[in-house]
């Protein structure tokens, strides 16, 4: 057991013994969901705001998505420490980007200019599979609906404007879509027990101890 275990923790008979969730896996927890649902509704008042009011001035949006992705995938719990790292570099490179594409065209432009050339979806798209990819390890787990539709409904949008295959407004019905799945996702994790989201911790403990080297 962790020094910081309480003696009101629960307990828990893992894969590899005994473990608790203890109070900061339960702020961590907190903090992963209040982060997703920062990230959803953000991009639903990006989206609402670009249909009812136009393109200008969108950019204010970025900002708490940007902040609310790279704090939920630093507060999610995944069990393969190189997928974990794949969806930070994927948010990374995405944030680079989208500072790219400001810088190219300005902020105010930005909307616009990939709405008019889908071949920006090349620098912004990383930070968008980051997000599916947080939907497919929410599927993976708790075989949600709304999960797998944002991990298979943003993709199919950003290929499908990349492409050329998709219509502006088909590709916005799905981002659309999509936007109301994930605050639908986020919502409905609040009242689940912070173990669901923590997973077994004794994989971790099991994982981390394979990849030190052994002291024997």
């Amino acid at each position: 057991m962790s020094s910081t275990t309480l003696a009101g923790d629960p307990v828990f008979e893992g894969v590899y013994g005994p473990f608790s969730i203890t109070a900061r896996d339960r702020r961590e927890v907190l903090g992963y969901r209040l982060a997703l649902l920062t990230v959803a509704i953000a991009q639903a008042g990006l989206l609402a705001q670009w249909h009812w009011l136009g393109s200008a001035a969108l950019w204010p949006w970025l900002l708490p998505m940007a902040v609310g992705l790279g704090l939920a995938l630093r507060w999610i719990h995944i069990y393969l420490r190189p997928l974990h790292r794949a969806l930070q570099l994927f948010w990374l490179v995405g944030c680079l980007g989208f500072l790219g594409l400001g810088l190219a065209v300005g902020p105010g432009a930005m909307a616009t200019s990939l709405a008019a050339n889908g071949r920006w979806i090349w620098a912004v798209g990383p930070f968008f599979a980051a997000l599916a990819g947080i939907g497919f390890k929410e599927f993976f787990c708790f075989q949600r609906a709304e999960a797998i539709g944002v991990t298979l409904l943003l993709p199919t949008a950003l290929l499908g404007h990349l492409s050329g295959l998709l219509q502006a407004s088909a590709c916005g019905a799905l981002l659309a879509i999509e936007a109301a799945l994930l605050l639908l996702l986020t919502l409905r994790k609040f009242p689940m027990p912070a173990a669901a989201d923590v997973g077994d911790k004794s994989v971790f403990a099991y994982l981390e101890g394979q990849r030190q080297p052994s002291k024997a």
